[in-house]
């Protein structure tokens, strides 16, 4: 989050960040509720003082016998402590209101976002590999999972209703390979410690992690338990240093973790309805950074390579594209996105979004380090991504590891985790 301080001494600078990512949030409640807060404040103190100066003399006029001016200061002492108490109470719903509109004010774009609105204004950076050409017309993955009988949309639907899926025999072990995999490479190669957290969280962690409650209508909600289904692993490895202080020699550190996600995904209707694309619950892969404020652009620049590495593991032509001010997403100052093209879907899918979020997490989250030993802890800055996504990477292998005779071949990169399994056939 923002601080109150920044947003009082730099408001033109968050009003045209706001403007720039094309966000009605206005920040005039919020300086109004500051400045009220601020004067019931300073009248509280001023109160304090004068109470102060009374209750002398209320000892000194009862040490003196002077009965009717210690009843008086007395009476006039109780209208001090009344007047204190209400201010407390008013200063309190203030301060909670005031929280509130904070916890809904975006982060500030780095200055080398571009400015603009998308997607024409989000510029890609760079591209590998090239679409496979094919010589035959090549299918969906909603058309090559049900011929294989590796993916049942009735008995999802049936199961759960709209948006759910089965995955079935080789779909259900592709799936399970490739988190495998994914997380395989990023614990060998890329140097992450993988978590496996719980996949409900308490509130807390969500507003730490910036969800709530900008995005409560977005997320699952056991009330009786006050249990929150995690979005994305994002929520509980921003939250696992929460209200702690770590030394600088221990950054980086470096988190991967496979959680299934769960979203109410409330899209236009007709959008994205086909196929698993876009689902209530999915899987993922994600990766996570704690660093230095002095690093965390280097880091990003980390974090999008080893995204990458798994793509062109994979063998997937793909582009990356950074994201301009009007895409950018609540938490993030620069992000970059990951799209692997399709060749059934005919588009690019974004298997992942790679994020700096600055201190803004970190100041929801109260995360913080010591830059040396004994120095006074600051607050560092968190980084995310995924490492992919599922189950956009299982539509990409489908799609563009299909053969004319209807066939998936696996992936080389995947043999090591599919219990033998090359090729994906229809059964006989």
């Amino acid at each position: 989050m923002l601080s109150i301080q920044f947003i009082r001494q730099n408001q033109e600078l968050v009003r045209q960040a706001l403007a720039n990512r094309q966000d009605t949030t206005s920040i005039d409640e919020v300086l109004a509720l500051d400045e009220q807060r601020r004067k019931l404040i300073a009248e509280a103190e001023s109160l304090r003082a004068h109470h102060k100066k009374e209750s002398k003399k209320y000892g000194a006029a009862k040490a003196s016998g002077s009965e009717p001016s210690q009843a008086g200061i007395a009476q006039d002492l109780g209208k001090i402590r009344d007047r204190i108490k209400a201010i407390e109470a008013e200063s309190a719903a203030i301060e909670e209101k005031l929280q509130d509109r904070l916890l809904r004010i975006p982060n500030i774009p780095h200055p080398s976002v571009p400015v603009g609105t998308p997607p024409d204004d989000n510029v890609v950076v760079r591209t590998w590999g090239e679409p496979r050409r094919f010589d035959f017309e090549p299918k969906a993955h909603w058309d090559l999972g049900e011929a294989l009988d590796i993916i049942d949309f009735a008995r999802g639907a049936k199961l759960s209703g709209t948006r759910f899926y089965l995955l079935k025999g080789a779909g259900a072990q592709l799936q399970r390979a490739l988190i495998a995999f994914m997380l395989h490479c990023h614990i060998k190669y890329h140097g992450y410690t993988e978590i496996y957290p719980p996949f409900m969280v308490k509130q807390e962690c969500l507003i730490g992690s910036s969800n709530l409650p900008k995005f409560a209508d977005n997320l699952y909600h056991d009330a009786e338990e006050d249990f929150w289904f995690v979005p994305t692993a994002e929520v509980p490895l921003t939250n696992i240093h929460r209200d702690g202080i770590l030394e600088a020699n221990s950054l980086p550190r470096n988190y991967v973790a496979y959680t299934a996600c769960f979203r109410r995904e409330k899209m236009a209707a007709g959008k994205d309805t086909r196929g698993i694309k876009r689902g209530h619950q999915f899987d993922k892969v994600e990766m996570y950074k704690y660093t230095t404020p002095e690093t965390s652009l280097d880091e990003l620049e980390r974090l999008v390579a080893d995204a990458e590495d798994i793509c062109q593991r994979l063998g997937f032509a793909y582009r990356v594209v950074q994201l301009c001010t009007g895409d950018l997403g609540f938490a993030s100052a620069k992000t970059y996105d990951l799209e692997v093209w399709a060749p059934g879907c005919q588009e690019w899918l974004e298997v992942s979004s790679c994020s700096n979020c600055t201190d803004f997490q970190a100041r929801r989250a109260n995360l913080k380090y010591r830059p040396q030993p004994g120095a006074k802890p600051q607050f560092l800055h968190t980084l995310n991504g995924s490492g992919l996504a599922l189950p956009r990477v299982l539509i990409a292998v489908l799609e563009n590891y299909q053969q004319a005779d209807g066939s998936i071949l696996v992936p080389d990169a995947l043999l090591p985790f599919t219990d033998g399994l090359s090729r994906i056939e229809k059964a006989a």
